[in-house]
């Protein structure tokens, strides 16, 4: 490992607080992490972390280092992009948080063209529907779904989603077909959880947001479990399209109150901010970008 790599190891475990997590960031063992951190604080003379307990804190030489280290690192990323794309071949491994169900479907598939392409990236997935740490994480990307809350993220729309109110259609026989929001709040429904709390189904009416609570009968944080739910008649489903979008189309499960959806929801890659973004960064993102084009599910509104 060359002394940039042993910098950009640093880097990683003062901003995530971890050995460990720093590893797997970097897709080295929580050894090299240790031993190089060590070779860096016998070569300087001086202590960069301070180990207890309850974790890593950086020295206040540690801060001086990480500051000047990570001009240069940056110096040599804008370097590197100056050169020109075309001659930087992205390579390493990339950290990308995204939820289960959306990687199964709009992004595996799509791999071995992008390894054809890049084959020198290796892609690390931390799969979870909760909105990962992106540094304390060591994540580069997370491919999120929705209004971002965080303002201290850099974010790229890359493409848009439609929510979709579903059921099968023996379920809509038993309980009848709603005409209006507020007709489902006696009616069974298959609720999504986000960060333990039921989220509200919402909609749009004369140009103005309408909140409704159904009558959950199964909450899942998991939009597979979701799915399935719904496919099995236990309730209605209010999901972004995309989970269902085949299902639609092949009549196992009927739409209803499209009049009624909310605007679109944007499909964001978002990546810690105060960084030059890397160059396989980049490349996975603008594959990613071209690919939800073509998927009328996940295109952009015009």
């Amino acid at each position: 490992m060359d002394r940039l790599d042993a910098m950009q190891l640093f880097v990683r475990v003062a901003d995530s607080g971890s050995f460990s997590k720093a590893a797997i960031a970097s897709g080295v063992s929580q050894s090299t992490v240790s031993k190089q951190i060590a070779a860096i604080e016998s070569r300087l003379g001086v202590q960069l972390l301070r180990r207890t307990t309850r974790g890593l804190s950086v020295t206040e030489a540690g801060q001086q280092y990480y500051d000047s280290i990570l001009q240069l690192i940056e110096a040599v990323d804008a370097a590197e992009a100056r050169v020109g794309h075309a001659q930087v071949t992205p390579k390493g491994v990339l950290r990308v948080a995204i939820s289960a169900a959306f990687g199964r479907f709009f992004v595996l598939p799509h791999l071995p063209e992008f390894f054809a392409l890049y084959p020198d990236v290796t892609i690390d997935f931390d799969i979870s529907e909760r909105h990962a740490n992106l540094v304390e994480d060591g994540i580069d990307i997370a491919i999120r779904i929705g209004a971002l809350s965080d303002s201290s993220l850099v974010a790229r729309r890359i493409g848009g989603v439609r929510y979709a109110t579903v059921g099968t259609p023996a379920y809509f026989e038993r309980h009848g077909v709603p005409r209006h929001p507020r007709d489902i709040e006696n009616m069974p429904c298959i609720v999504f959880m986000f960060q333990g709390a039921s989220r509200a189904w919402r909609f749009f009416e004369n140009d103005a947001p309408l909140v409704v609570d159904g009558k959950p009968v199964v909450r899942s944080n998991d939009a597979e479990h979701i799915r399935g739910s719904v496919l099995a008649g236990l309730g209605m489903g209010h999901s972004p399209a995309w989970l269902y979008a085949r299902d639609i189309a092949d009549g196992t499960l009927q739409q209803v109150l499209a009049d009624y959806s909310p605007p679109a929801f944007p499909i964001s890659a978002v990546s810690p901010a105060g960084r030059r973004q890397t160059r396989k960064a980049q490349v996975f993102i603008d594959f990613l970008a071209e690919k939800f084009r073509q998927v009328p599910e996940l295109s952009l509104p015009e």
